[in-house]
């Protein structure tokens, strides 16, 4: 069984940082892709980082400069290390592994496992 549980989330005021925490077990491909997704209240689903076990790494336009994406084989742990943060991105943030990343495109059919996912809340 695949399991990926995330965890960081929370509350800050606009400017703040949060680092999340996803790790995976029971995936055992050597190739793969982990990302970030995130949901808010009446939109889609969309992606906000995704990285490779080569550590390729891709981001939403609106989150470059502001997010990293980080990747612990060892631990086989993603991170996200959000800073900056507005209240536009206040959602509930899932992570999802799938075989691999597509470039410049983050289908949520490609990825095959997803976390319950963790709250953040942006206030002004």
């Amino acid at each position: 069984q695949v399991h990926l549980e995330e965890s960081g989330g929370g509350s800050v005021q606009s400017g703040g940082s949060l680092r999340l925490s996803c790790t995976a077990s029971g995936y055992t491909r050597s190739t793969y892709c982990m990302a970030w997704f995130r949901q808010a209240p009446g939109k889609e689903r969309e992606g906000v980082a995704a990285i490779d076990n080569d550590r390729y790494a891709m981001y939403r336009e609106d989150v470059k400069g502001r997010f990293r994406i980080s990747l612990d084989k060892v631990k086989n742990s993603a991170y996200l290390q959000m800073d900056s943060l507005e209240p536009e991105d206040t959602a509930m943030y899932y992570c999802a592994i799938g075989p691999g990343c597509i470039q410049r495109s983050f289908p949520t059919d490609e990825y095959s496992h997803w976390g319950q996912g963790t709250q953040v809340t942006v206030s002004a």
